[in-house]
């Protein structure tokens, strides 16, 4: 429409919509008018909400208020820079309050809330935004005054109400000592990691199979011991198919893995969106064992134990996506060479990490569903790794420490490991 109605007060409760469920041309039908209408660009990644609250924006009056119930997660995740973006520069917030994620407000959603309530008018840095946290609104648990400075400069809001942003970080971090990597998303589990069982039933080639770890509900143990070949000493035994010959070339030389591949894409295995984007739609990606794994969900424990588990590998086994994986650097790489008990007490220094300083830098999700990204995980202060490796420790780094999310990194919660986090 032409009309640009003005109004004094919006209230809005916005559809929660994942970015996945919005078709392409629509997408880039809403970011067209939100960069025309407020100068914010918002990512591919967003969810519907993000439209919704800059398309609003030409509704309302010049010193209209204007208060919005949405997801907590714009406040951490990179595609929700966009947000902070319209109400630092845009309007000016008055009160921001992010309900405690283990409390749910909406039974069939589980997403973190929070209640946005800022006025159309321009600011200075100088200004003031009361932010709390738990509790209700009009009681919360915790509650700071914030100055719009220091919310340009925080890249995570979520720890604001309650902590300072970080202005100064000498402390190492993960990411000083370790590069992490998501495990391999194999594009179809059930069908391309087989049991020995199977993989001898079928009379498949074992020259095209490697071992890997199991879920980590399937994972009793924090430390992973390994056969004389390199296969851990797991049951039952899993094994990854990995084949990057070209289909003609299978069908001559492997006809019982050509017979294998053939029933899987008849499943439709092949039509996935991960196989679909892969040439050929069978080969793997390349991850390598990791000497630590770490589990990207996880939830605060009542009796103080680490949410995330950070697992020692001393297999040949490489990981699904469901963990990270931690190789070492090439400087400690070559520390590690001459000293492989190392492992061990690096090891232990990840496990000394407290719970809350991995939440810190992860994010939350409905029900207290804690994740970490790769680069979250590299950007987590250890300080025991400091001094264990004092020489290897990267220089003090300045501001906020948390680097741009790539678009491969920033993947949301699917309802899939909602549900698997909940068993």
């Amino acid at each position: 429409t032409t009309l640009r109605p003005s109004f004094n007060l919006v209230v809005c409760n916005p559809p929660y919509v994942r970015h996945h469920h919005i078709p392409i041309e629509v997408k880039k039908a809403l970011h067209t008018r939100a960069k025309s209408d407020t100068g914010v660009s918002i990512s591919g990644l967003a969810g519907l909400y993000c439209y919704f609250l800059t398309l609003s924006h030409r509704w309302m009056a010049p010193g209209a208020l204007a208060c919005w119930l949405i997801p907590s997660e714009f406040m951490d995740v990179n595609y929700g820079v966009a947000i902070k973006q319209y109400l630092l520069d845009c309007v000016s917030p008055l009160h921001i309050h992010r309900f405690d994620p283990a409390e749910v407000q909406f039974g069939d959603a589980l997403v973190s809330s929070t209640v946005v309530w800022f006025k159309n008018e321009n600011h200075q840095n100088h200004h003031t935004v009361r932010m709390t946290y738990g509790g209700s609104v009009s009681k919360p648990k915790t509650e700071r005054q914030v100055s719009v400075r220091e919310l340009r400069e925080a890249r995570k809001w979520t720890r604001l109400p309650y902590a300072r942003s970080r202005q100064t970080f000498d402390i190492p971090t993960v990411g000083d000592f370790f590069n992490v990597k998501r495990g391999i998303a194999t594009g179809d589990n059930q069908f391309f990691i087989l049991d020995r069982e199977e993989i001898d039933r079928r009379n498949l080639p074992w020259s095209m199979f490697r071992p890997i770890l199991p879920s980590p509900r399937n994972l009793t143990r924090d430390e992973v011991e390994c056969d004389e070949c390199g296969n851990p000493m797991l049951e039952p035994g899993l094994f990854l198919l990995e084949c990057r010959h070209p289909i003609e070339m299978v069908e001559r030389e492997y006809p019982e893995l050509w017979e294998y591949l053939e029933e899987g894409r008849e499943r439709g295995v092949s039509d996935g969106y991960v196989c679909s984007h892969r040439s050929p739609w069978y080969a793997q990606e390349n991850r390598a064992a990791a000497p630590i794994l770490c589990t990207y969900l996880g939830r605060a424990r009542k009796d103080g134990k680490m949410p995330f588990r950070f697992i020692l590998n001393r297999s040949k086994a490489t990981a699904p996506n469901v963990y990270l994986l931690l190789y070492p650097t090439d400087r400690l790489a070559n520390t590690l060479v001459q000293d492989n008990s190392l492992v061990r007490k690096a090891w232990e220094a990840l496990r000394s990490i407290s719970p809350q300083t991995l939440f810190d830098e992860g994010r939350v999700y409905g029900g207290g569903l804690h994740k970490l990204e790769p680069r979250e995980l590299a950007n987590v202060p250890v300080p025991d790794l400091g001094t264990l490796f004092s020489d290897i420790a990267s220089k003090p780094k300045q501001g906020d420490h948390f680097e741009d999310i790539t678009l491969d990194d920033e993947l949301e919660v699917s309802d899939s490991e909602i549900q698997l986090a909940q068993r």
